[in-house]
């Protein structure tokens, strides 16, 4: 059974004292793909090295996470354009817009958005996108980029069943973690809805840990958790969910 987690940063400080054991620990549990995105410049370095040390399993985004939009985003949207014209990535993300911490930037975090959307069909890569209430600002953008080349991952879908159709309609798969298993997470109560080929896992790990683990840090291996939680909405045995789930992501990053 080959489990893909579509979103972990596995390159965190929360992982410096046990990176190497923590990702072994995910592998022998069937975890054997993982997607990293990218947050800003400071974090490339890392991320470049975690590719070396696990080549077989890691798979690297390039772009600028809308939480670090601030005064210099245009150097960093260099930063993101001479990365991916220098080697080869698997998306443009994690990119979006997050008026959770800061609404001041909001204009400047639609223009980086923009900008990268258009980056990402120049390369025919797919999008993998931050969204912290503000669907109606990302989809807004999303309208006037809508298009046959432009398609993604909705990263920790945490909308309503309105909301998740609105996604699907920009040709978007749903991102969904450890949220699915929360007593308030609501997602749970309509996910069956959406058919599962357009649903891949992830963990978004250290954060947002799923239930029995839920305030801890989280990891990929807990990705586990979720596969189960889907397999009870779905009614659909774990590895059949790994695998529609993993096809799914291959469709999306073409590997």
């Amino acid at each position: 059974m080959i489990i893909t987690d579509t979103h972990t940063h596995l390159y965190s400080e929360a992982f410096e004292d046990d990176r190497n054991e923590m990702i072994q620990r995910a592998i022998a549990h069937g975890v054997s793909r993982f997607f990293i995105p990218a947050i800003d410049s400071t974090y490339t370095e890392a991320m470049l090295q975690l590719e070396k040390d696990f080549s077989d399993y890691v798979f690297l985004m390039m772009g600028l996470h809308p939480t670090h939009v601030k005064e210099n985003y245009k150097e960093e949207l260099q930063h993101v354009e001479s990365m991916l014209a220098a080697r080869k990535y698997y998306a443009v993300g994690e990119i979006g817009i997050d008026l959770y911490w800061d609404t001041t930037t909001l204009e400047i975090q639609k223009n980086a958005f923009k900008h990268q959307i258009q980056l990402a069909k120049h390369y025919k890569l797919p999008i993998v996108i931050h969204c912290r209430e503000a669907f109606d600002e990302v989809f807004e953008v999303l309208e006037t980029e809508k298009s046959e080349d432009l398609f993604g991952i909705f990263h920790c879908f945490t909308g309503n069943l309105e909301q998740a159709k609105q996604a699907l309609s920009y040709n978007m798969k749903l991102g969904i973690g450890g949220v699915v298993t929360f007593k308030n997470g609501k997602i749970d109560q309509f996910l069956n809805q959406i058919d599962l080929k357009h649903i891949v896992l992830e963990t978004d790990s250290p954060y947002l840990a799923p239930v029995p683990y839920r305030g801890k840090r989280n990891e990929s291996v807990y990705i586990v958790k979720v596969l189960e939680k889907l397999s009870e909405l779905y009614r659909l045995p774990v590895d059949e969910v790994a695998k529609i789930t993993t096809q799914n992501s291959k469709d999306v990053f073409g590997i």
